[in-house]
């Protein structure tokens, strides 16, 4: 049973295109998610949250998407989060508590891991992370795509302390909003997904008490519950959401072709063998994105013991799921002709929309070179 009913998915829909043209933050539809009890879904009903499974969840990004991808991609942030906690909680980590307990609660994360020029990405972080003699940590660094920027109250995000007796290690903490210490950027002008508002985030010695650390890590590739759990929450839900951006593009355009006529062929376009063929086409792409999908998130959540090649599978359901749904804008977009080149045209913004993954963690060169590891192993010396 879907969670987010089709009335209110109708009425996100309805705003998507205004939020799009005016790049604001949709205030209204998190208001409407918050009621719905979306902030909770994920979370346990041990403590207090509906209890949706990983797939569940996916599914219902899915859906979000379909009716508004910023909005979806903002929230996805905040879901990888929850997921995260889910994961801390279930290796036996107490720290993932504060997550699940604050997300049923109302609060909505921001992730705040990103940093301008690392490609290390979560395996290691250019922002300062020194050690407190209270056992916290101050945090000073550029983080960016922090989506939520105007919203979130708590934030997930990491440093490297050089400092410690055992340094290096990679510390993963939850920022709080009100604790300050953070200077949020104006400037997030891009081409789609610009209901995100991923704002460029200073951190300015923002501070964290003990309580707030979810763990800290040896640098690099690792099977940390708190490495593990960022990594294929972020790859499972982000693959999710750009499906239902393709998705989307086929019902638009299987509206549009059933309409348009063909003035030569004297019949609509739906009848034309090439438009036929392209939207099969993008068919059989979408087809084969959801199986990938649910296999990564049963396992994900089975009593499998992880090993380092969960990492290359993960970042191959986001890299199958956004290219998939990229060439399936295309797709869509050259079935419809001219028309979806208008900005009016939803096909037009889904297409600006779906660009967004080629910039999101895994990229191809990072999947393509593990993938290269696994086949064929490192490269010789």
């Amino acid at each position: 049973m879907a969670f987010l009913s089709d009335e209110l998915l109708g009425e996100i829909h309805s705003r998507a295109a205004s939020y799009d043209a005016e790049n604001i933050f949709p205030e209204e539809d998190y208001d409407q998610l918050r009621n719905a009890g979306y902030y909770a879904a994920f979370v346990p009903e041990e403590f207090g949250g509906s209890g949706l499974t990983l797939s569940e969840i996916a599914a219902e990004q899915t859906r979000l998407a379909k009716a508004a991808p910023g909005t979806a991609l903002g929230i996805n942030m905040h879901q990888i989060i929850v997921g995260l906690g889910r994961m801390l909680v279930d290796a036996g980590r107490s720290e993932g508590e504060q997550i699940l307990r604050d997300a049923a609660d109302g609060h909505l994360f921001g992730f705040g891991i990103s940093e301008p020029g690392n490609d290390l990405v979560l395996f290691g972080s250019i922002t300062d992370a020194k050690p407190t003699e209270d056992g916290g940590y101050t945090f000073t660094g550029t983080k960016v795509f922090t989506s939520l920027s105007p919203a979130w109250t708590r934030l997930l995000t990491f440093g490297a302390d050089s400092d410690s007796s055992d340094a290096p290690k990679s510390v993963f903490a939850i920022l709080r909003r009100e604790d300050g210490g953070v200077t949020i950027k104006d400037d997030w002008y891009v081409l789609g997904m610009r209901g995100t508002q991923s704002n460029t985030t200073l951190l300015e010695g923002a501070r964290v008490k003990a309580e707030q650390v979810l763990g800290r890590v040896d640098p690099g590739p690792n099977l940390d519950p708190v490495v593990l759990g960022i990594f294929a929450n972020f790859e499972i839900l982000l693959a999710a959401t750009y499906a239902g951006v393709g998705e989307r593009a086929i019902e638009v355009a299987v509206e549009h072709v059933k309409k348009r006529r063909s003035v030569m062929n004297q019949t609509t376009y739906s009848n034309d063998p090439a438009i036929r063929w392209r939207l099969a086409e993008a068919a059989l792409l979408m087809n084969a994105v959801g199986p990938q999908i649910r296999e990564m998130a049963a396992l994900v959540e089975s009593d499998a013991e992880p090993n380092l090649g969960w990492l290359p599978r993960l970042s191959a359901v986001k890299n199958a799921a956004s290219e998939a749904s990229l060439r399936v804008v295309e797709q869509c977009v050259r079935a419809c002709g001219g028309s979806s080149y208008y900005d009016k045209n939803e096909l037009s913004r889904l297409y600006r929309d779906v660009l967004a993954g080629l910039f999101q963690p895994s990229d191809q060169e990072s999947l393509h070179g593990a993938w290269a590891n696994m086949v064929l192993g490192p490269v010789a010396d």
